[in-house]
């Protein structure tokens, strides 16, 4: 009788063990997918920063060009 048990209870836990692996596996893939979008966000975060560092550098060179030009245009009067 207990040797019954014992054999239904192993047969028994084969797909249970299936299952939770399939899902722990799945849970791996999911967050692997999910680590790959971080970074693929933070890619773009630091082209974007770059980007903005290089418009602001632009803007000072202008405004630097403005203002030597309008003190030129003081010193002319």
């Amino acid at each position: 009788m207990l040797e019954g048990v014992i054999i239904v209870g192993l047969v028994m836990s084969v797909p249970i063990i299936a299952i939770i692996t399939d899902h722990q596996r799945r849970i791996v893939k999911i967050k692997g997918e999910f680590m790959r979008d971080e970074i693929e966000l933070e890619k773009l975060k630091q082209q974007n920063f770059i980007m903005e560092t290089e418009k602001m550098k632009i803007e000072l060179e202008q405004m630097k060009l403005d203002y030597t030009s309008g003190k030129n245009e003081i010193m002319k009067i």
